[in-house]
This record gives C-alpha cells, structure tokens and sequence, in this order.
C-alpha cells in the first residue's frame, strides 16, 4: 500500500499532535490549516495530496475523523466518492473503519458516512448560530456602543466576533469570497466587515 495521511486544522493555534498520534513511519502526511467550510480540493495541502493520488502514488488515505475531510456534507461525501473512484482506500481511525473492503464500497462504512458529514454539517451550524446569539447577548447587555449605520449590530461586536475575517482581509490576496470560504461565513459578513474597516467611525 501507498499511505498517506490527511491532517485539518482550522487555525495555527490548534494542536495537530492527537491527530498525528496514529501515524505510521511509512505515511505520507499532508497538513491544511484551513476552515473545514473550504471545499477539499480549493485547499493548499488537499490539492498536493489529489496530485499524489492522480499520480498513483497514494492508494490509502487516513484521517482522524470524517469532519477533517470537511464541514459540508456534500463536500465530504464528493470527496470520499472521488476517492472511491481512484481506489483509494480511506481509514478514519476514531471510528476504526475502512471505506474499501475487498476493493469494493462498504455499505456500512458510506451508511456511517453519510450520518457523520450530516452531523458535522449541523455541528458548524450550530456554533454560528450560537455565535450569532452570544452577539445579540451583548448588545442587549450594552456591553458595546456605537453601530454602523444601517446596522443593528455595533462595529466593535462585528470585529470582535469576525477576528478570523478581519485578519484575512487585512493579509489582502484572496477575494471576498474566498475570504468567505476560508473563515466559514457569508459573503455578506464579510462584505460588512470590510466596509467597517474601510470606513472606519470615528472616536467621538
């Protein structure tokens, strides 16, 4: 077999260490620090890593859980339907399954699948949607003064919420919609982050 294994983390602050914990001397190990909204074959290391598999250099592939492959439940599932087609075999080794047995799909393992690309999609949902909530929180507490015009959110709350956008926007390279596609979030949000940081309120 030629291995390789697949590591995802969404910032430069998260360990890698437990997802490498089961590596073998033999693997290849391909490294994104990337939001998992990004499709798997737009990202830095995935792309290194299809190359490989297009080359034939790697027919068994080992992640540490589904949700490394992803947060949306289609991308996961196109994904492991792209490496069936290659014949790669992938390993998620928190669930200890195969996606190939004998060379053919195992059913049990795309049943798992499926349920588990659906269950990271609504994980990812549920943290904006409780992000979305902890910022009206603090509006209504009148933690924070002042709003952007138009807005019923304050400037201060967006940026403080939307680090990860304001930062990529101020790296500068990517356009808003990948910037969108890199942090998780909506085109839209990232629009007003960047109309807060080119038009700034002024400090009374």
């Amino acid at each position: 077999m030629k291995k390789a294994k697949y590591i995802r983390v969404s910032s430069s602050s998260q360990n890698t260490i437990r997802q490498y914990h089961k590596q073998t001397p033999d693997e290849l190990v391909y490294v994104d620090v990337i939001s998992g909204a990004v499709p798997f074959n737009e990202r830095p290391a995935a792309q290194e890593l299809i190359k490989a598999i297009e080359a034939g250099s790697v027919d068994y592939l080992t992640v540490e859980s589904i949700d490394r492959i992803g947060r949306d439940a289609f991308n996961i599932q196109s994904t492991i339907q792209y490496l069936n087609s290659k014949g790669v075999n992938l390993k998620v080794n928190n669930l200890g399954v195969e996606s190939l047995v004998n060379g053919k799909v195992s059913m049990t393992f795309k049943m798992i699948s499926d349920i588990l690309a659906n269950l990271s999609q609504m994980t990812r949902e549920n943290i904006r949607e409780a992000q979305a909530q902890g910022v009206h929180l603090a509006v209504l507490a009148g933690k924070f003064k002042g709003r952007m015009k138009g807005s019923t959110i304050p400037d201060d709350v967006i940026l403080s919420t939307y680090k990860n956008v304001v930062k990529e926007l101020k790296l500068g390279g990517n356009s808003l919609r990948k910037v969108a596609a890199i942090c998780g979030v909506s085109l839209a949000t990232v629009q007003k982050v960047k109309r807060i940081l080119d038009n700034p309120t002024e400090k009374k």
